[in-house]
């Protein structure tokens, strides 16, 4: 009998590919994002695979629609096994230039859409003690950018409230699995229909990853006992950097932070933003950066090897970090 996998965001990017890389393995799926057109041309490229794929629109920082969505999943296909939280919504733009309703948004589908998702999943899992919960958080959730902040805060958000689920599962001594898989730059959709206010094309930090990348992760964290993942050595050096220089990194994504995210490409003036309505069109998991994007990552640390490499790692980041001074002149 064919286990059951739920991805939300599985319109298009991570999750898409995520979607895609499940039903590979033989799972039957769950999609769940806010574009029905889009969603249903995705399951039937997954049904190529002889599995079952089931598209439910849903706007996931609508907790009611999120658990109707769980309610179908368990009546047309049968019990969840795996439930990933992949959908995210931002705004490219200084603070100063952000609305309350446009940080609300952001952080409803990005935070509380993973919420969300967490409790319907657990809700189900509890009763039959099993299963497992894979939340996508990011890099950016240990070491915050400029120009993302309502991303930055709400990933950071996911990270605090996993926490303290996961400890809640292990003192009601569930045998449902809770784990994160942390990511680096990926090659999506988000660049060319995220809310831009910054009058040049939004575009990915280097080094840049296909999202069949990520997905072959979220895959592995689904599938093992791994409390997280980190994915890439970019991810692994911004979690690593903050933590031994802060204060430096700060100073120096304020002169490198703005132009690294930002194309010379001015945005046109009617760019789609999918904030508030789903962007309607094609997508897929790919954006526009196939040519820059990376297919493979080989670091992809857990908590069960990642202690024997922080040391060194530490120490190449001391002497980065006093590079980078020298640089700035601090």
């Amino acid at each position: 009998m064919r286990k059951i996998a739920v991805i939300t965001g599985a319109g298009a990017g991570v999750g898409r590919a995520t979607a895609e890389e499940f039903a590979r393995q033989g799972y039957d799926v769950a999609l769940l994002s806010r574009d029905s057109a889009r969603l249903h041309r995705a399951a039937e490229a997954l049904e190529a695979y002889s599995i079952r794929a089931l598209p439910i629109p849903t706007d996931v920082a609508d907790a009611a629609a999120v658990e109707a969505a769980a309610d179908r999943v368990e009546t047309e296909l049968g019990a969840i096994d795996v439930w990933v939280n992949v959908a995210m919504a931002t705004v490219f733009a200084p603070v100063a230039k952000l609305t309350p309703e446009e940080i609300e948004r952001g952080t409803q589908v990005t935070y509380l859409g993973q919420v969300h998702g967490m409790m319907s999943a657990l809700k189900r899992m509890r009763v039959r003690n099993r299963g497992t919960i894979v939340n996508v958080g990011s890099a950016l959730a240990y070491r915050s950018v400029p120009l993302q902040a309502v991303y930055c805060g709400a990933k950071a958000a996911i990270r605090g409230f996993t926490d303290s689920l996961r400890s809640e599962i292990i003192h009601d001594k569930l045998a449902v699995h809770l784990t994160i898989v942390d990511l680096p730059a990926i090659n999506t959709p988000q660049f060319d229909w995220s809310l831009n206010k910054m009058g040049r094309r939004a575009k990915p930090v280097a080094p840049i990853y296909d999202p069949e990348v990520p997905a072959r992760a979220i895959f592995f964290a689904a599938t093992h006992k791994r409390r997280d993942v980190w994915l890439g050595f970019s991810t692994i050096k911004a979690i690593l950097a903050n933590r031994i220089a802060p204060g430096l990194i700060d100073r120096y994504l304020a002169k490198a932070g703005y132009s690294g995210q930002l194309t010379e490409q001015p945005t046109v003036p009617d760019a789609p933003a999918n904030l508030f309505e789903p962007v309607k069109g094609d997508y897929g998991a790919h954006g526009r950066f196939d040519a820059e994007s990376r297919t493979v990552s080989w670091e992809m640390f857990t908590d069960r090897h990642r202690m024997v490499f922080f040391a060194a790692i530490a120490l190449g980041l001391a002497v980065l970090a006093h590079q980078v001074a020298k640089r700035l002149d601090v």
